[in-house]
């Protein structure tokens, strides 16, 4: 499940604006890689739409079934607000629906039904070597 957390306006090269809806996933638990410690952090993504800013504002709360995974893409300079380091990305966000998140069975991983040939066992009830 994901939750529409906000909106923001975005502009088009040909100077006409839109919506985008900032999607928030469930919490998770992270560890640390410098010390080993535990934190708590959502995935954010952001979603196009084609709602006008009164539609936006009132989807805030609304939770939509899917999720937002980690997605692979070309290098992109990412700027950290918080620290004003710059650093090279080669991942994004992405909303999935959950038909997507579902995995997909392949044909050579199907169940098969065993079916035990039950003249191998013993029937009295004592340990014969078998032959």
């Amino acid at each position: 499940m994901v939750r529409i957390i906000s909106y923001k306006q975005r502009d088009k090269d040909d100077g006409t604006s839109f919506f985008v809806l900032e999607l928030q996933g469930g919490i998770e638990m992270v560890k640390s890689k410098e010390t080993g410690n535990f934190y708590v952090t959502a995935k954010r993504a952001f979603i196009p739409s084609t709602f006008d800013e009164d539609v936006c504002e009132s989807l805030v709360g609304t939770q939509m079934p899917g999720g937002i995974v980690k997605e692979v893409c070309e290098p992109f300079n990412y700027v950290v607000k918080e620290t004003g380091e710059e650093i090279t990305l080669n991942h994004r966000w992405i909303y999935k629906s959950e038909d997507e998140l579902k995995p997909v069975h392949s044909p050579a991983k199907q169940e098969q039904n065993v079916i035990a040939n039950s003249n191998v066992f013993s029937e009295n009830g004592i340990l014969e070597p078998s032959m």
